[in-house]
């Protein structure tokens, strides 16, 4: 006799999937679907915050309702003497899983509140232990891996934490935004949580993240919801985790200090190192201990001599303090940001190529908000929405509408956001201060060097990301040329693609400083 009968097998399938799946993917929407079937309602392409909505998912009752019955039938099979093959306790064994998540989601939500409150917390241990007891310890399941209940349980806090740390720091509906999710979200769990669950967990501070991306796109928001999602181990005997999340990120932004600092800061220094050491003092490598995270925050900065030393740590796991000869081990988890091309950097030998090596075993790339708009054009209004209910609380509402509305009416939606969020969150400040908002090159004082000087000199301190460099390089060839069909021959590029690339702004700014001019004839193309 099987353990699921017609239908139910196919169902069973897609639920085993789906706690498998990269939740912030399409595939997520697509399985969803394929459970529910004709119940499923329709939803967005990605799983997003939606700042209307606050990113409730409407599939989550009819889900949870059919995997507890799908469950339920297959446990009362089991005690009556079904014998199940070994892909029915997969099966059987995911849902269990999906079953004790759903169940137990308000007490994960409880846990992370108090920890942000630094509250006392209670935990409903002992009916999780009772639940996941009941379904495991059934005649004809065999356990294997880890299923034993403080694993289990520590596993689904961790499961919350991630989503919600994911979820709701890095906003977006576009596929670039959701990309971002599923990228941070692999760095956490990897690609296949069943072999995180069974290798993995214990091992995931070995593999350094490099996140690399153009400024202000919340690199750092990035590396906090992973810091912050380390898996936390449980004591059943004192009903407690190893440490709360918000005491295990220790960020160092390497750009704000001198080679010295950085050394004190990051490994910690003897008293008598130095001038100005008066006493012992320990560095992140140090504090962080197992279950930390040292962010190490615009990396290609670091000096070359420090360089050496990090990459020693990266190889052995082991570090000197400043002033001292003993060794200590590291055993935290090391992520690093730049917005710098390291290849670059390396080529130019600014940069070790086996410091490089040793980072990127586990790489990010977050995509600026021009990406985000062009593939999702609601996001800029969200994203407002999303920055004044943080900012203002509530009249964050009202302010982001008048703040959409200056935009729409001053800006357009073809400007290219060259600071990216970072930007946008000083555009709803400025247009709360001072009722306007005017970017550098748009009547503020950059304009007096013209947009080509501006373009010129933003060249040379390699300011510019990839796709701000082509379009205003675009944009002043289009200028010139006043023709897309030249300048794709000057640019050896298809006529529709230099229109799809040019920075309309940029070339508001050409066009404005060339008196009396007017618009090429085919600019309406």
């Amino acid at each position: 006799m099987a353990l699921f009968k017609g239908k139910e097998r196919a169902i069973a399938g897609a639920m085993s999937r789906l706690t498998a799946v990269n939740p912030f993917l399409p595939e997520r929407i697509a399985l969803e679907q394929e459970v529910l079937g004709d119940a499923f309602v329709a939803t967005r392409q990605v799983w997003s915050v939606d700042a209307e909505l606050d990113g409730m998912n409407p599939n989550l009752e009819a889900l949870e309702a059919t995997g507890r019955k799908l469950l339920d039938d297959a446990r009362a099979r089991l005690a009556g003497g079904t014998a199940p093959s070994a892909e029915e306790q997969g099966l059987y064994e995911d849902l269990v899983l999906y079953r004790l998540y759903a169940s137990f989601t308000e007490d994960w939500r409880a846990i992370l509140e108090a920890d942000s409150q630094k509250a006392n917390k209670t935990t409903r241990y002992a009916a999780f232990e009772r639940t996941a007891e009941h379904y495991l310890e059934v005649k004809g399941f065999e356990r294997r891996g880890r299923l034993d209940s403080p694993f289990l349980f520590a596993y689904g806090y961790q499961t919350y934490r991630a989503f919600h740390f994911v979820f709701r720091q890095l906003y977006g509906g576009s596929l670039p935004a959701a990309e971002l999710r599923a990228a941070a979200w692999q760095s956490i769990f990897s690609a296949d949580r069943g072999r995180y669950r069974r290798v993995l967990v214990d091992r995931m501070h070995d593999y350094a993240t490099l996140i690399t991306g153009p400024s202000g796109t919340g690199k750092e928001l990035v590396a906090r919801a992973i810091g912050h999602a380390r898996f936390l181990p449980f004591d059943p005997a004192t009903s407690t985790f190893s440490s709360a999340p918000s005491e295990g990120f220790f960020p160092l932004n390497l750009s704000a200090l001198s080679p010295t600092l950085i050394e004190s800061e990051l490994f910690g220094h003897k008293r008598g190192a130095f001038t100005g050491a008066v006493e012992d003092h320990a560095g992140w490598l140090q504090t962080a201990g197992p279950l930390g995270t040292v962010f190490l925050d615009e990396i290609g900065e670091l000096d070359g001599a420090i360089q050496v030393k990090l990459l020693r740590v990266l190889q052995s796991r082991t570090f000197q303090r400043l002033g001292e000869t003993n060794e200590r081990d590291f055993e935290g988890k090391v992520i690093a940001a730049t917005n710098r091309d390291l290849g670059a950097e390396m080529q130019a030998g600014r940069f070790r190529e086996d410091l490089y090596y040793r980072l990127c075993s586990d790489r990010i790339e977050t995509p600026s908000l021009r990406t985000q708009i062009e593939d999702h054009a609601e996001d800029l209004h969200s994203l407002v929405l999303v920055i004044s209910r943080r900012l203002f609380d509530e009249e964050g509402d009202e302010i982001a509408e008048t703040v959409n509305e200056w935009i729409q009416g001053h800006l357009g939606a073809d400007y290219g956001w060259p600071g990216n969020i970072r930007e946008l969150e000083q555009c709803v400040r400025n247009v709360v201060i001072r009722g306007a908002y005017h970017p550098m090159g748009r009547g503020s004082g950059e304009s007096a060097r013209g947009a080509r000087g501006t373009f010129a000199a933003d060249l040379v301190a390699g300011t510019l990301d990839t796709d701000q460099l082509l379009a205003r390089y675009t944009a002043l060839i289009y200028h010139q040329t006043g023709s897309y069909e030249e300048a794709a021959r000057r640019l050896a590029i298809d006529r529709r693609t230099v229109k799809a690339r040019i920075d309309r702004t940029f070339l508001a700014d050409l066009e404005g400083e060339t008196s009396g001019s007017s618009l090429p004839d085919d600019a309406s193309d």
